[in-house]
C-alpha cells in the first residue's frame, strides 16, 4: 500500500443510486439494523416465559451487541472482496433463519445462543452503507449516504416501539417471526436490486483483516475523524445514560414507558442526517462538522440547567442530537471519500472506534453520575466537545492523504 497515491473513483462501478434503489437501500438497512433492537422492550416478557430472571434476560441484549460487534469486525470487511449483490442477501437470510430460531427457542439457553448468532450475521445495513456510496455519482454521494443512514437510524428507533406493539397483541415470539419474513423479502430485493459487481481487492481473508489498521493507518485524515467519532458516541451514550437516571429521579420521577418517549426525539436526527450529506455534496464538510461541534458543547451548556424543567431537556435531546447525528454522517462520509478500495474496511474501523466510545460513555456515566450527579455529566459533556472542537481545529490545518487500492 502507498499512503501518498489518491485513489480515484475510476474504476468505481457506474453510478446507479437511483431514487427507487437508495430507497430500498434505507429500508433494508434499518430493518437490518433494527433486528438488534427487537428484544430490548420484551425482557420481562422473555425472563417470564422462559423462566429466566430478569437480570439473566438482559444478558440477550449484551449477547446481541457482541456478536454484532465480532460481524463487524470480521465479516463487514468482506465487501471489499466479495461481489455485494450476493454477500448482503446471503447475509439477510442468514440473519433471518437466526431470527426464526429465536422465535422457537424453547429455553433460555437456546435463545441466547440464537440471538448471539443474530447479532452476528445482521450486519448488511453496513455493507449496504458503503455499496451505497460506491453506487452514488460522486456530486451526490452525500445525499444518498445520508439517506440510506437516515433509513437505518430510523429503524433503530422505530423497532422498539414497533417490538411492545406486537408483542402486547401477538407474543414476544411474534415479533421474531414477522422480522424474518420482512429479512427474507428484503434480502429478495435487494438481489434483484443491485447490479452485477466486480470485486474491488483480491486478497487472502487475514491479509483483508489485517488490512483494517492498515487502511486507517495510512491516511491522516480518517484517524483523526475517528476520534471525533468515538468521542461522538462516547457523549452520546454518557448523556442517554445520564438521562435515564435524571428523569427516574425527583422531580421528574417518570416510569420508563414514560421515558421511553424521550428517544422519539431523535427522529430530529434521522432526519439530520440526509440533510447533513447535502453539506458534504457542496464541499462544507469540515465547516459543518465544527458547527456540530458547537451545537453538541450549546446542548451540554443548556443541559447544565435543564435539571427541574422538562421543556429545557426535551431542547437539548433535539439539539444533542441533531449536532451528533450531523456530525456522524459528515465523519463517515470523509472516511468513504479516502478510499473507493477499501470502503468496507473504513466503514469496519468507523463502526468499530464508535462501539468503543459508546462502551466508554455508558461506563463514565455511571461513575460521574455516582461522584456529582447530573453536574459532573453536563461538564463532562462541555469538556469533550471543547476536546473535540480542539481535534477538529487541528485535524482540519493537514493534508488529505488517501490510501491507495491494493494491488488486484
Amino acid at each position: 500500500m502507498e499512503p501518498n497515491h489518491v485513489s480515484t473513483e475510476a474504476d468505481a462501478p457506474a453510478p446507479g443510486m437511483t431514487r427507487r434503489r437508495t430507497f430500498l437501500f434505507a429500508a433494508a438497512g434499518g430493518a437490518a439494523v433494527g433486528n438488534l433492537y427487537w428484544s430490548q422492550p420484551l425482557l420481562e416478557l422473555i425472563a417470564k416465559d422462559l423462566h429466566a430472571s430478569p437480570a439473566t434476560a438482559g444478558w440477550l441484549v449484551t449477547a446481541t451487541q457482541v456478536g454484532y460487534a465480532v460481524g463487524i469486525l470480521f465479516i463487514v470487511p468482506l465487501g471489499d472482496v466479495l461481489d455485494r449483490r450476493r454477500l448482503i442477501p446471503v447475509m439477510m437470510l442468514c440473519a433471518a433463519a437466526a431470527l426464526a430460531a429465536c422465535a422457537v427457542s424453547p429455553s433460555f439457553t437456546v435463545l441466547l445462543t440464537a440471538i448471539t448468532a443474530l447479532g452476528l450475521t445482521t450486519v448488511a445495513g453496513q455493507i449496504l452503507t458503503p455499496l451505497a456510496g460506491d453506487l452514488a455519482d460522486p456530486d451526490d454521494r452525500g445525499r444518498v449516504v445520508g439517506t440510506v443512514m437516515s433509513g437505518i437510524l430510523t429503524g433503530i428507533l422505530a423497532s422498539r416501539t414497533i417490538s411492545g406493539l406486537v408483542a402486547g397483541v401477538a407474543g414476544w415470539r411474534a415479533i421474531f417471526v414477522a422480522a424474518a419474513v420482512v429479512t427474507v423479502v428484503c434480502a429478495l430485493l435487494v438481489y434483484l436490486s443491485v447490479p452485477p459487481l466486480a470485486r474491488k481487492a483480491h486478497l487472502p481473508y487475514p491479509a483483508l483483516i489485517a488490512s483494517v489498521g492498515s487502511v486507517v493507518m495510512g491516511a491522516r485524515t480518517v484517524r483523526w475523524t475517528l476520534v471525533l467519532s468515538a468521542t461522538g458516541f462516547a457523549v452520546f451514550t454518557m448523556f442517554w445514560t445520564s438521562l435515564t437516571f435524571l428523569l427516574s429521579a425527583p422531580p421528574f420521577s417518570y416510569p420508563v414507558s414514560v421515558i421511553g418517549l424521550f428517544g422519539l426525539a431523535g427522529l430530529a436526527g434521522a432526519v439530520t442526517a440526509r440533510r447533513a450529506g447535502l453539506l458534504h455534496d457542496r464541499g462544507w464538510s469540515l465547516p459543518g462538522t465544527g458547527a456540530a461541534w458547537v451545537l453538541v458543547l450549546l446542548s451540554f451548556v443548556l443541559a447544565a440547567f435543564a435539571q427541574r424543567s422538562v421543556v429545557l431537556v426535551l431542547v437539548v435531546v433535539v439539539a444533542l442530537d441533531v449536532g451528533l447525528q450531523a456530525m456522524g454522517i459528515l465523519n463517515q462520509l470523509r472516511v468513504f471519500a479516502v478510499s473507493h478500495e477499501a470502503r468496507s474496511r473504513l466503514n469496519t474501523a468507523y463502526v468499530t472506534v464508535n462501539f468503543v466510545g459508546g462502551a466508554m460513555g455508558s461506563a463514565a456515566s455511571a461513575l460521574l453520575w455516582s461522584v456529582g450527579g447530573w453536574t459532573a455529566v453536563t461538564t463532562a459533556g462541555i469538556v469533550l466537545s471543547l476536546a473535540a472542537l480542539l481535534v477538529w481545529a487541528i485535524g482540519r490545518r493537514g493534508p488529505l492523504v488517501l490510501v491507495a487500492a491494493e494491488p488486484g
